[in-house]
């Protein structure tokens, strides 16, 4: 902790004693919001969450697509899972593809509800924000959602997809802002807080080293 200039010792603590329950609140709030992304490997029974339920994976030799999700099972191909760099691509391609084509059956109904024009939605990573929205020079809309987005539960996408297509109306998280989305989620900071917590813990594509 670091203290004001001109600020003596006997200040400052006599500040941490008085203040020493604040202190404590917030250090506890940011360790329960520290990152906890987990770190994966491609073997069989390591666990892949997608819309909220987990799937083990289950190595095949099949020939078939690299990634399939079939009876229950996330099948990745032996081949594919022996070159780890690979397996994480191939399944990253995999969320974004079958997200690309789940949040296009959300899109439409959401854009609707809020009276907003329907954005071209697109999934890639976006850093560290789950999704962007951007009006381009033609004056068509572009939503990017993150692929990580869909391990999250199904309401919690449409969350985040709700929270984007607000920002067709209003750009910023002022209070005008709030106020429109909560009249399309109106249970929205319950959506946001559970975001906060779910989200520092989904897996972003870290996987194991090999020795």
């Amino acid at each position: 902790m670091r203290t004001p200039v001109g600020c003596d010792a006997v200040r400052a603590e006599a500040f941490v004693r008085q203040s020493r329950a604040w202190i404590e609140s917030k250090l506890l709030l940011r360790e329960r919001h520290r990152p906890a992304h987990p770190v994966r490997e491609f073997r069989d029974g390591e666990t892949f969450r997608y819309l909220g339920r987990e799937y083990r994976l289950l190595l095949v030799d099949e020939g078939r697509s690299p990634v399939r999700l079939t009876a229950g099972r996330l099948r990745l191909d032996k081949e594919v899972a022996a070159d780890p760099a690979r397996a994480r691509r191939d399944l990253v391609a995999w969320y974004r593809k079958s997200g690309l084509r789940w949040s296009r059956g959300r899109l439409q109904p959401w854009a609707a509800r809020m009276e907003v024009p329907e954005p071209t939605v697109t999934v890639r990573d976006v850093g560290n924000r789950w999704g962007t929205y951007r009006l381009g020079e033609d004056g068509t809309g572009t939503m990017a959602l993150h692929w990580a987005v869909f391990q999250l539960p199904a309401h919690l996408v449409d969350y985040v997809i709700a929270h984007e297509l607000a920002h067709i109306r209003i750009s910023g998280h002022g209070p005008d802002y709030w106020t429109l989305l909560r009249r399309a989620i109106p249970e929205c900071e319950v959506r946001k807080e559970e975001l906060d917590d779910l989200g520092r813990r989904l897996w972003l594509g870290q996987i194991a080293e090999r020795d």
